[in-house]
């Protein structure tokens, strides 16, 4: 016995603006798709050396509670 509901859902309407710009998106090459797909955001202090590295996972915390602004979400 199936406890699946035998009426089907219909699909939410979608706009015609929004289906044309997938369609025009999924027509795109795949590089320039890719290109679009990322959005590179500047994060403060974490983009401005190339690397760090530290001894332990608490010395990382602590300095990422030190050093970080909190609407980054890296502290507790």
């Amino acid at each position: 016995m199936s406890n699946a509901d035998p009426s089907p859902v219909p699909a939410p309407e979608i706009s015609p603006e929004w289906l044309a710009e997938f369609e025009a998106a999924a027509a795109r090459p795949l590089a320039l798709r890719m290109r679009y797909a990322f959005v590179r955001t500047y994060k403060p202090v974490l983009d401005d050396a190339r690397f760090r590295s530290w001894d332990s996972m608490s010395d990382y915390r602590q300095w990422c509670e030190s050093s970080l602004p909190g609407w980054l979400g890296y502290h507790r």
